[in-house]
C-alpha cells in the first residue's frame, strides 16, 4: 500500500496528574526502496535471532510535518494495519499534506482527512515548548528513533570454475534513522514532554 506507520506510547507522568498514556501515530508514504521486500527477508534467515544488533549505516534525521488528520473510522482504505496499530491512537493520527496529495490521486476518499489549523491562522501558532498556557493549542513536537530496521539488500560476489563473477543476495544491510514530527495539538497539556529545559 506504500503506507508507513508510526505509532509512539507515551507514558503519563504521575507527578503532572497523568495516570493513563497517550498514543499517537504519524502514517506517511513508503518510499521505494526505502526498507527491503517482505518476500527477501522471509528468504534470508538471521543467524544468531538473540543477538542484540548495532545498524551498519546511521541515516540522517527526517524532519516531517504532520499538518492533516486522519479519520480513524476511515483509515482502513489507507491501510488496513491503522485499526489495529492506531485503535489507541483514535484522535491522534496524523500525516502530511504531500503525502495526502499523492493519496488522492491514487482514488482515495477526501474524507479521510481533515487539514489542521495552519500556523499562519489568526495569530501565529507557538511552539509548545514556548507556550506558557497549558489550555492554548501549539505546535507539538515529538522525535523517535528507530535503531536497527533492514534497509538494503547485501550481494556477494562468486567466481566459476571458469573464473565468471556473478552476485548473489547473501544478507541484509541494517540502519538506524531519526525522525522529528511536528503537528497540533488543541491544548498544550497533550505536549507536556516538550518543554524547555
Amino acid at each position: 500500500q506504500e503506507v508507513k506507520i508510526f505509532r509512539a506510547l507515551i507514558l503519563g507522568e504521575l507527578e503532572r496528574g497523568q495516570s493513563q498514556f497517550q498514543a499517537l501515530c504519524f502514517v506517511t508514504r513508503l518510499q521505494r526502496n526505502e526498507i527491503i521486500p517482505s518476500e527477501s527477508m522471509a528468504k534470508l534467515r538471521q543467524k544468531n535471532p538473540r543477538t542484540v544488533r548495532q545498524a551498519e549505516e546511521v541515516r540522517g534525521l527526517e524532519h516531517l510535518s504532520m499538518d492533516v488528520a486522519v479519520n480513524f473510522s476511515k483509515a482502513a482504505q489507507l491501510s488496513p494495519h491503522i485499526h489495529n496499530v492506531c485503535a489507541e491512537a483514535r484522535e491522534a493520527i496524523y500525516t502530511r499534506e504531500e503525502d495526502v496529495r499523492f493519496w488522492l490521486e491514487k482514488g482515495l476518499d477526501g474524507s479521510l482527512f481533515e487539514v489542521l489549523p495552519p500556523g499562519s491562522e489568526g495569530p501565529e501558532l507557538r511552539r509548545c515548548r514556548r507556550c506558557p498556557d497549558r489550555w492554548r493549542p501549539c505546535l507539538c513536537s515529538y522525535s523517535l528513533s528507530i535503531e536497527w530496521y533492514p534497509c538494503m539488500l547485501k550481494y556477494c560476489k562468486s567466481r566459476d570454475a571458469g573464473g565468471k563473477v556473478s552476485s548473489y543476495k547473501c544478507g541484509i544491510r541494517s540502519c538506524q534513522k531519526g525522525y522529528t514530527f511536528d503537528y497540533y495539538v488543541p491544548q498544550k497539556q497533550l505536549c507536556l514532554w516538550d518543554e524547555e529545559t
